[in-house]
């Protein structure tokens, strides 16, 4: 798994590119808190022809937002993630993104 991060001068956002290895999944998405992790407005990620999918979500830079992707129904973190937090709700760590 992969993020990137580029930071717009015109504009305080971060553009944060998401991408998952993931041949034989049918859908993947992200959700976190900068969409109160409502799996309806999840960030659908595009599946590639090499079996990837990829992202990007606009975030407000000067800030750190939880984050968990979705794929095939099933929550898994991202290992590259900049730190992990741990969330009582979902009895799971979630990843942290500090952009």
């Amino acid at each position: 798994m992969a993020i990137t991060k580029q930071y717009l001068k015109s504009k305080p956002v971060c553009k944060v590119t998401f991408t998952v290895p993931a041949e034989e999944a049918k859908k993947v998405a992200v959700v976190g808190t900068f969409n109160e992790w409502n799996t309806k407005k999840a960030v659908q990620l595009k599946k590639l022809k090499n079996g990837n999918f990829k992202g990007t979500v606009d975030l407000e830079k000067d800030n750190s937002y939880e984050f968990r992707y979705l794929v095939d129904g099933a929550y898994t973190n991202d290992d590259q993630a900049d730190a992990y937090a741990w969330n009582d709700y979902a009895s799971a760590e979630n990843g942290v993104l500090n952009v």
